[in-house]
C-alpha cells in the first residue's frame, strides 16, 4: 500500500477500485451492451435521488435501480446514476430530448430572475430593489412579476366565474364604483393568498419606496380584476385609489390603446388641482408586468381601441397612516401640491427679507 501513495494512486481500497473499473467498464462500452435486467432484485433497497438535479422524476432511478446489472447493484451512487441516465436516454425521442433541455433551461432562468428579486426583498435596501425594478416617472414603479402560464390560469378562473354567474343569474358585487365589470378575488377564495403577496412582497417595497404614505404598516387589502373592452368598461376616468400604495398587474390578453396615465401625487385638499407638465407621464400595459404606486397617485385609463386587456389590481392599505393623517394639516412629504406652496411660501419670506433689508 504505501508503494502505490508513493506513486499518487488513489488511497482507494483495491476491491472498490476493481468494481469501479468494471462499472465504468459497463458504462463506457458500446449502447447495446449498456441494459437492464429483465427481472428486478426485489432484495436490493435502492439509493434515494431525490437531492439529484435531472431531466427525470428522482423515482424513476430508484425504481430502475433494481433492474441494474448484478455487478452494479452495489457500485458508488454516481456510477448507477451514470449508468441509468445512459440507458433511460436511448428511450427518449430526439425532440422530447430537446423539450426536456429547454425546459430545465426555461425553470433555471425563472429560478435566476425569482431568486433576485427575492434577494432584494431581503435586503429591504432602495439600491437592492433597483436592481429588480425600473422608474420610468418619479413615484412609478414597475417590473416582471407573472409568468404567462399564471396569468392565462387567473384568466380562466375569472371567466370560469363569470360564465357560472350569467348561468345562474347571479348579482355580483362590482371591484368599486367606476369599474362595471371585473370580479371582487377575494370573494373567489384569493383572500390569503393576496394577504401573503401584500405582506411578503409588497410591504418591502412599499416601505423603502413609499415611507411617507404608510408603506412600512400596510396590514389590509382589496383584491380585484377589471376587464377593459368595447363591449365592458372602455376607459377609466381621472382618480386616485382608496389605498396607500396600488399594485396593478396586466393579466392580458390581446388589446391596442388603454394606457394608463398619471397626474402627480394629491392630498384630499388637493386632489383637483392642475398637474404640473413633469407630473406627465403614460404608461402602456404589458402581459405580466406590475406597476407599482401610491394610492394617491392621480391616474385614469385611455380608452381601448382593439381587443380585451384584463388586469389584476391590489390596494394596500395602512390603518395606522389613515389615522395618523387625521391629526396633519399639510402633506408636503408625499403631496406635490403641498410641496409646491410650501416652497412658494419659502420664496416669498426670503423676497419679504430682501425687501426689509434692502429698504430700510
Amino acid at each position: 500500500m504505501s508503494a502505490s501513495k508513493s506513486n499518487g494512486s488513489s488511497d482507494k481500497a483495491p476491491a472498490l477500485e476493481q468494481q469501479e473499473e468494471r462499472c465504468e467498464g459497463e458504462i463506457g462500452g458500446d449502447n447495446s451492451m449498456t441494459r437492464l435486467r429483465k427481472d428486478p432484485n426485489l432484495d436490493h433497497r435502492s439509493d434515494c435521488y431525490e437531492d439529484v438535479k435531472s431531466d427525470y422524476h428522482p423515482a424513476l432511478f430508484s425504481a430502475l435501480e433494481r433492474f441494474l446489472p448484478s455487478q452494479l447493484l452495489d457500485a458508488p451512487r454516481d456510477v448507477k446514476l451514470q449508468y441509468l441516465n445512459k440507458v433511460v436516454s436511448r428511450y427518449v425521442p430526439r425532440g422530447d430530448r430537446n423539450r426536456v433541455q429547454c425546459q430545465r433551461e426555461y425553470k433555471e432562468r425563472i429560478f435566476n430572475d425569482y431568486q433576485s428579486f427575492i434577494d432584494a426583498v431581503k435586503e429591504n435596501t432602495e439600491e437592492s430593489f433597483k436592481r429588480i425594478l425600473s422608474e420610468p416617472s418619479p413615484g412609478v414603479y414597475t417590473f416582471d412579476m407573472f409568468q404567462q402560464g399564471f396569468c392565462e390560469l387567473l384568466i380562466n378562473e375569472v371567466e370560469n366565474f363569470e360564465r357560472w354567474v350569467d348561468a345562474t343569474k347571479l348579482t355580483v358585487v362590482r371591484p368599486n364604483t367606476m369599474n362595471k365589470y371585473g370580479v371582487v378575488l377575494d370573494d373567489l377564495g384569493f383572500e390569503n393568498m393576496l394577504d401573503q403577496l401584500m405582506i411578503n412582497f409588497i410591504k418591502p417595497l412599499a416601505s423603502v419606496l413609499f415611507p411617507d404614505v404608510g408603506g412600512s404598516t400596510l396590514d389590509t387589502h382589496h383584491g380585484f380584476v377589471v376587464e377593459y373592452s368595447k363591449d365592458r368598461d372602455r376607459d377609466l376616468g381621472f382618480h386616485v385609489d382608496d389605498s396607500e400604495v396600488t399594485l396593478n398587474v396586466c393579466l392580458g390578453k390581446i388589446f391596442t390603446g388603454g394606457d394608463l396615465f398619471f397626474r402627480g401625487v394629491r392630498c384630499d385638499t388637493h386632489v383637483n388641482v392642475d398637474a404640473h407638465t413633469e407630473e406627465f407621464f403614460e404608461y402602456t400595459h404589458v402581459p405580466g408586468q406590475a406597476v407599482l404606486h401610491a394610492g394617491r397617485h392621480r391616474h385614469g385609463a385611455n380608452e381601448i381601441l382593439s381587443g380585451h386587456r384584463m388586469n389584476l389590481i391590489l390596494w394596500c392599505r395602512s390603518a395606522v397612516f389613515r389615522e395618523l393623517k387625521k391629526h396633519q394639516h399639510d402633506f408636503y412629504s408625499w403631496c406635490g401640491e403641498c410641496l409646491n406652496q410650501k416652497k412658494e411660501r419659502r420664496q416669498q419670506l426670503i423676497d419679504a427679507r430682501y425687501q426689509e433689508f434692502f429698504h430700510t
